[in-house]
């Protein structure tokens, strides 16, 4: 008996191996920026309005999870005919763009739920194994279902926005370390 699959033709090779291997990137780049810090490099704010590196983690961990979420609602609410109005190369740019600071919201910045950067990171890397998982298992045509109220972007693209959102404050966190007050240890 053949399964009928309402969600159109899946994820094509190509996308998957692309999103896959974005996934797998920050989350490597992440641990490998947060390796072998003390307290004080974890702890060292350029500013005092600017984030330290576990509150960088501890926003990723915080967040990521209401994406996750979101995205999930809008794969089950079905296809949708929308056109994505952004560009894989816009979504992308998003995450190397540091000229733009914005403010978090949406209590993604309350980053003092993590006090220790080990939970932070492990918290971080659980949804990452199981958004790994989803993405190198899905049937779900991830291009035919639009995302978010004003439909800008596909489902596609918001599972790329939100590694791209990863990197992006991997490159926040790089910034910090560059700091000329950045502590030696």
């Amino acid at each position: 008996m053949m399964a009928l699959r309402l969600s159109g033709a899946g994820m094509s090779a190509e996308d998957r191996q692309h999103l896959m291997v974005h996934f797998q990137m920050t989350e490597e780049w992440l641990a490998d920026e947060v390796r072998g810090l003390s307290p004080a490099q974890l702890n060292f704010r350029p500013g005092p309005d600017r984030w330290s590196v576990r509150e960088c983690v501890s926003h990723l961990a915080v967040a990521e999870p209401d994406y996750w979420r979101d995205f999930m609602k809008a794969v089950k609410a079905g296809p949708s005919m929308g056109k994505s109005s952004l560009t894989d190369a816009d979504i992308l740019w998003y995450g190397i763009d540091r000229v733009e600071h914005t403010k978090t919201g949406g209590g993604h910045e309350k980053v003092e739920r993590y006090p220790e950067l080990g939970p932070a990171l492990a918290d971080f890397q659980k949804l990452r194994k199981t958004m790994l998982e989803y993405v190198r298992t899905t049937s779900d045509d991830l291009r035919g279902h639009s995302f978010g109220q004003q439909q800008t972007t596909d489902c596609w693209q918001w599972m790329l926005e939100i590694s791209t959102h990863s990197q992006r404050h991997i490159l926040q966190i790089r910034e910090i370390k560059a700091d000329r007050n950045f502590p030696r240890k």
